[in-house]
């Protein structure tokens, strides 16, 4: 029965947490999209490390994140936690699991009172917050012990990468699968033509600057409302994202006297679990906030969400729009209205952002929903994104190409490589932890260059590391070298790298029997070998250099 309560993904989650650990990789992150179930699949680990004899403790930064693990864990586990915040206490407690106020735990006597050994197992609930100094107070305190980090989204505002913490990304669930799955719901962007001027607003902290963008924002108000009206938000459950609390506030009152049956809440209000409860139940259709429903907000039926909060911060814009993701009953899909927010100084998230790794991509979606003047599905609009893409790509490759014959390189550029092997992967890889952002090694670039790859163009040892890997496995895999995909790309073969490598050796046979020309009846737009193998389908990545 313990297992039947999971979903797959959260089963694979679980297992793939204990393999990290028992690999002795002690720092790892699971990242999974808001509505997925973080917190049942922490709470099963706990409940593993709790059989084995270990204590555990569940770190985060607010007490609504506290108190919904706790009762996650006794719906999932049947386990008590104790409680470490404000005047609550967990030394001297039986319970194996303690919940613990990151800002209470970070105090220098409240932390010195627990011993160093105290917790075998830390979990980390938002670890994108793991990198401020409170959290990394307690994690130095607990030095011995494994950690886990869960998040919806592995980046941070201040451009810190959470791979300068951990050693591993143990699972990753997408967006998409989630979608695709039926575990959330899909998502419907459509860009508002109003044109919101940001060129004033500042940084602060790595993003833009709240009280700014209260001002910046001011003058559009009665305008978004507007649009609100034509994109039929009197007919949905909407939540709305603003800077300020005076500008929710402000929102609020104009989206009332147009008829929305709205309210405002924030962190002050008396009267907040009323108005919750008056939304939860639909006497309210229009919620707006300053930011703080972003994290631990659960409301299913919401089905429109309109973000007035215009960020850099991918993490934040992420779990704001993940209030609007979970599944319900006559709900199907989310409507997201997006800005043309102008600024010359600042790159902003946007609906791509959502679902695109590459920011190439993410370009062209943005690009492209922007000109559609209709609510556009996401995740469609990502493909024709991915497609464009792939077309400029091409055709910089194409030119690439020709430069290349002329100046007679020996070596195979990477971008061509990964474009003939249909190697998405490497295309579009970004480094996610530290050791992938060095320098390739000198070993690594040797063993690159013997290999045939050029690798001046390969910027990283991650980049690197995966190079490697793809051309070790080809060559055991029989497939077509770098080289012989410099010489007969060269000549105007499509996709070499999809060749076996007695097709492609027995090509090359050809020209050279041919006095180095094209042979008799071969046109080399159209030829294919009669015998084509796909490629292997490789594990997903591992943070374990092999080179």
């Amino acid at each position: 029965m313990d297992e039947i309560r999971l979903r797959p993904y959260q089963s694979a989650a679980r297992g793939a947490i204990q393999s990290e650990w028992a690999a002795g990789r002690r720092r790892t992150l699971a990242v999974l999209p808001t509505g997925t179930g973080k917190t049942v699949i922490f709470g099963k680990v706990a409940e593993d490390r709790a059989r084995m004899g270990e204590r555990v403790l569940i770190l985060a930064h607010r007490a609504e994140l506290l108190s919904q693990a706790a009762d996650k864990i006794a719906k999932t586990t049947g386990l008590g936690c104790a409680v470490e915040k404000a005047d609550e206490y967990s030394l001297g407690s039986w319970f194996s699991v303690t919940v613990g106020s990151v800002q209470t735990m970070m105090r220098g006597k409240r932390l010195s009172a627990f011993p160093k050994d105290r917790f075998g197992t830390i979990i980390v609930d938002e670890a994108h917050h793991v990198l401020s100094d409170s959290y990394q107070k307690v994690l130095d305190h607990f030095d011995a012990a494994n950690v886990l980090g869960v998040t919806a989204t592995p980046d941070r505002g201040d451009k810190r990468n959470l791979g300068q913490f951990f050693d591993s990304l143990a699972f990753e669930y997408t967006l998409p699968e989630a979608i695709k799955e039926g575990y959330l719901c899909p998502i419907k962007a459509q860009t508002v033509p109003l044109t919101l001027d940001l060129s004033a607003v500042s940084l602060a902290q790595g993003d833009l600057k709240a009280a700014d963008l209260g001002t910046a924002l001011d003058p559009y108000l009665e305008q978004i409302v507007d649009e609100m009206v034509n994109a039929g938000c009197h007919q949905r459950k909407t939540l709305v994202f603003l800077p300020l609390i005076k500008t929710a506030q402000k929102f609020s009152e104009i989206l009332t006297r147009r008829r929305f049956a709205c309210a405002e809440v924030n962190g002050e209000s008396t009267d907040r679990s009323d108005i919750l409860r008056r939304f939860a139940s639909g006497d309210l259709n229009v919620l707006c906030n300053a930011m703080l429903l972003t994290e631990g907000y659960d409301q299913p039926d919401i089905d429109c969400v309109v973000m007035l909060r215009p960020t850099k911060i991918r993490s934040l814009y992420c779990q704001a729009i993940g209030r609007g993701t979970r599944i319900s009953p006559g709900k199907d899909h989310l409507l997201l209205l997006d800005f043309l927010w102008h600024t010359d100084r600042h790159e902003l998230c946007h609906p791509a952002h959502l679902i695109c790794e590459s920011d190439e991509v993410a370009k062209k979606m943005t690009e492209s929903l922007a000109g559609a003047g209709c609510p556009v599905d996401i995740e469609v609009a990502e493909a024709q994104a991915k497609d464009d893409v792939v077309q400029q790509r091409e055709e910089a490759l194409a030119k690439q190409l020709k430069e290349m014959r002329s100046r007679k390189r020996k070596l195979v550029d990477p971008l061509q490589f990964e474009m003939s092997i249909e190697a998405e992967d490497l295309a579009n890889y970004v480094p996610a932890f530290g050791w992938e952002m060095a320098p390739p090694s000198a070993r690594q670039l040797d063993a690159l260059e013997k290999y045939g790859i050029h690798p001046d163009s390969v910027d990283c040892a991650g980049l690197a590391s995966k190079l490697l890997d793809r051309l070790s496995s080809r060559r055991a895999a029989g497939l077509s070298t770098p080289k012989q995909i410099r010489f007969l790309e060269g000549r105007g073969f499509k996709h070499v790298g999809t060749w076996e490598f007695e097709a492609a050796s027995s090509m090359i046979t050809r020209y050279q029997s041919n006095g180095w020309r094209t042979p008799a009846g071969v046109d080399p737009l159209s030829y294919a070998p009669t015998s084509q193998r796909s490629e292997e389908v490789y594990e997903p990545w591992t943070p374990a250099m092999s080179y």
